[in-house]
Order: structure tokens, then sequence, then C-alpha cells
């Protein structure tokens, strides 16, 4: 047997050949998960070979609902054989058969500064020293409050948990604890986790894998839950007024990221904010994703526009499992203990995620940090459209700062509906095309893409050269 290097975990695939049909306990099972064929990332392939990737991922798919732990790795939309990582670098991954890929997904967003930066692991190093979990309070906890008010305008308040769903868990209940209200807004192909009641016209893995709303979500759970197509005003003034005194808050991604990338048309933020202020309810910004990625301050800094709420998550952990949701003093003061909205979770604040959100954060404060997003991600994504064009395809898309997407469309792209309008079979081809060219991007024509400054001018003229090649092939 080999061992995947650092980790000294080697298992045979027992689990992809026909079952026994003598009975076994789980003590055996378990036991003979250890001793499974050697996957090694020792021996570097000169040619791509997903061989080790596919064995690991048929072992998986009996250890867990269709071998992930989260829908979108699975490549249900883009098809072919999903990648087990090993380790990542910088802007760099790899996977457990040795192949190298420029990585465009980060982690779905938290790797900004790179993975595996040196002074975040060190920082890391020194807290666990201390400990990985207190379940009191810790001064680390004070140091990232301070950040993350200074830098987001909403935010005079901030209560940290472990999830972007549990931060939008949180806000919403806020949102309505506060107001009395009891129905919210959201758009078409905006995500905000995987709580009951965001599961109406959702984008992210649901877009992806094609899904309806999801089975096992009561009625009553998203009867509140009122839809509008994204960029259509319009249509929110028709629901404040079909239901007036009753609707509690609006929450948006202010740039959609998980159906793609969508940008707000000029004047939809602040029609939103004039609509909730008129009618006495709270405008929400979901910037789990967009929170200290398209500027320091987020998405509300970039546009200015100032709402009531604010969800974080992704970059202010530095990469490990982080959420956070704040905003006015005066709503977030209903807060238990200081309140009486009850919310409470064993790992918040916890001194790991913490330390790498502090360290992640002064590194992005450093001058001229986003200016070299801007630069980077500009390059990226107006080659991939130059080549597009030039090979006579059908593409459009756009970025601001480290956040990016394109979809295989005319567009142009203002909607979720907009959006789906993509050849879908086509992107697929394209996705694998760039897989085997050393190119790693989200597996789904509807999740944005993301830069981060470990990427090098170097990078990016790989990966547009790469996409040329690709589009000319398909």
């Amino acid at each position: 047997m080999a061992s995947i290097s650092g980790v000294n975990l080697s298992w045979s695939s027992h689990l992809t050949q026909s079952r026994s049909p003598a009975p076994r306990s789980r003590s055996v099972a378990r036991r003979s998960c250890v001793k499974m064929t050697a996957v090694s990332v020792d021996e570097k392939k000169k040619s791509f070979t997903l061989e080790k990737s596919e064995a690991a991922f048929s072992a998986a798919k009996e250890l867990m609902p269709g071998g992930v732990n989260s829908p979108v790795r699975a490549f249900k939309s883009v098809g072919g054989q999903p990648i087990v990582i090993d380790s990542v670098k910088g802007s760099k991954m790899t996977d457990i058969d040795g192949n190298e890929y420029i990585d465009y997904v980060g982690s779905w967003g938290p790797a900004i500064i790179g993975h595996a930066d040196d002074k975040v692991l060190a920082a890391l190093g020194e807290t666990m020293k201390k400990g990985t979990s207190f379940g009191a309070p810790c001064l680390l906890e004070n140091v990232l409050a301070e950040m993350v008010i200074d830098a987001v305008p909403s935010i005079e308040m901030v209560r940290f948990v472990n999830s972007g769903t549990e931060a939008c868990m949180g806000v919403l209940r806020l949102a309505r604890a506060y107001t009395g209200r009891q129905k919210i807004i959201k758009f078409e192909g905006c995500y905000h986790g995987h709580a009951d009641p965001f599961l109406v016209k959702a984008g992210s893995g649901v877009a992806t894998l094609g899904l309806p709303d999801s089975p096992g979500v009561p009625k009553a759970a998203t009867h509140d839950t009122l839809t509008a197509p994204y960029n259509d005003i319009a249509v929110v003034e028709a629901l404040f007024s079909a239901n007036k005194g009753e609707i509690a808050a609006i929450i948006l991604e202010p740039v959609v990221g998980n159906s793609g990338f969508i940008t707000p048309t000029p004047d939809f933020h602040n029609a939103l904010r004039k609509l909730t202020k008129d009618n006495d309810a709270l405008l929400i910004f979901d910037e789990v994703m967009t929170g200290f990625r398209i500027a320091y301050g987020g998405a509300q800094e970039y546009f200015g526009i100032t709402p009531d709420l604010t969800t974080l998550g992704k970059i202010i952990g530095g990469g490990l499992p982080v959420g956070a949701y704040g905003g006015r003093r005066e709503i977030m003061e209903m807060v238990a203990p200081a309140g009486p909205m009850y919310q409470a979770g064993t790992l918040s604040g916890n001194p790991l995620a913490m330390t790498a959100g502090i360290h992640t954060l002064n590194r992005l404060k450093e001058p001229g940090t986003y200016e070299y997003l801007t630069k980077i991600t500009g390059d990226l994504i107006n080659g991939i459209l130059e080549a597009g064009k030039r090979n006579g395809h059908a593409m459009c898309g756009g970025f601001i700062s480290g956040m990016f997407g394109f979809f295989f469309t005319e567009g142009p792209v203002h909607s979720f509906e907009d959006a789906k309008k993509s050849d879908t079979a086509k992107f697929a081809r394209f996705y694998q095309g760039m897989l085997r060219k050393g190119v790693y991007l989200a597996p789904s024509q509807f999740e944005a893409g993301f830069t981060s400054l470990a990427h090098s001018a170097e990078d990016i003229q790989q990966t547009i050269a790469a996409a040329d090649k690709v589009l000319k092939q398909i």
C-alpha cells in the first residue's frame, strides 16, 4: 500500500466491486475501508489521467450520497470524472493523479489571497497551540468583529456563525423579529443557502442539477417567500402593492454569483433601497460571495448603497468554515442574549476561523490589492470572450474585481431566465477541454469564477491560450 502525501492514508477499492451477500458488521466495514487499493500522488504522470480520482470517487459513492458533500462537486452538469484533490497552493491545485490545475474556483470564493498562504498557515499554527475551539469568548472574536465593522458600511454590530447558510437563516429570523412581519422577497436564481425558506427558484446547485424546489421542504416553509426576476423592479413594486404591510425584507445577492455572474442594472439597487424605506421593510445584502471580494467593503461599498442588514462568509474565514450577519445596532440588539431573537452555535467565533480571517483581511487592506484583481480578472475574461468571438461562438460575460463569469449565449444576461438561454452542452465540452489543459473552472455554467492575488500574469495568459485552443475544437 502507498499513501496520499502528507496524510498517511491509504485504502482499497473493494467498495467498487460487487457486494458480498453475506452480512457484515459496521465495525468490519470500517476497518476494511482503511485497507483499499493504493492511491498515491508521489508518482507524477506525464499524460493526463484521472484513473486514481475515478477509483476514489467510485468508493466515495458507496460512502456519501453522490460521492460528495456538496452537489456541484459531482460534475453532474459537465459530465466526466470529478477530480479528487490532494493539495492546493497559491493559484494551483493538484489532484491525486498528479495533475496540476490553475484554479479559478478558489474553494468557491474564500481563497482570495491564494491557497495555503504561508502567513495564514503560520498564524494558524500558533493559534492551534492554544486550542482549536473554546466554546467561550476569545479575544480574536473582538479583533475580527472590529475589522468587519470598520470595513462594511451597513454593519454596526456583527454575529459570527459557521456558514453562509447559517448566516442567512439568522438574518431572516432577525428581519422577521424586528419588523413583526413574515413575508420576504427573494430573486429568481439567487441562492441564500439551503434553508427551507430560500429554496424557491434558487440558483447554484439547484440550477446546476435542474432540480425543482427541493423535496422535503414543507409548503408552509415557503408560503411567505415571494419571488421576482433579478433586475425587474416593476415586479417588486407589484409585490409590495399586493402585500401591503406584510413584507419584512428584500434579500438579494447584490451581484449574482449563483446563477452565473450577473450584475445589477444601474438603478436596481437604488430602487430597492427606496422601496424598502417607503414600505418600512428591510434591505438585506447577501454578501457571502461579494463581501471583501469586489471591494474591501463589499458590493455596498462598490455601488454606494447601504442595506439594513448584511450576510458574510467565505473570505472572512480565510478558508475555514465561517459566516456572519450584521447591520444597524438597533436591529442587531434583538439578537440573544441582548434581545429575544434566539440564535446560537457551538463553534461560532472559533479561534482558527477568526485567525485565518484576520490575516486574510490584513492582506486585503494592503495598497493595490483590488487594482491588481481588477487588472488580471479583466485580462482573463476579455481574453476568453475575444477567443470565443474569434472562433465563432456566441458568448457574453463580465467581471468586477476578482469575480467573473461568462455564458455561451449572445446575451446580454440580466436575469436567471436570460442565463438559462446558455448552451450548457457547449459549456460542458469547453469545461472538459479546459480541465485537460490544466485549468479548473467551476463545474457549472451557473456559477461565478474567482481570481486571487496569487494568480500571475502567466497564469492568465496560459488560461487564455488554453481557452483559444479548446474553443477552436468545440
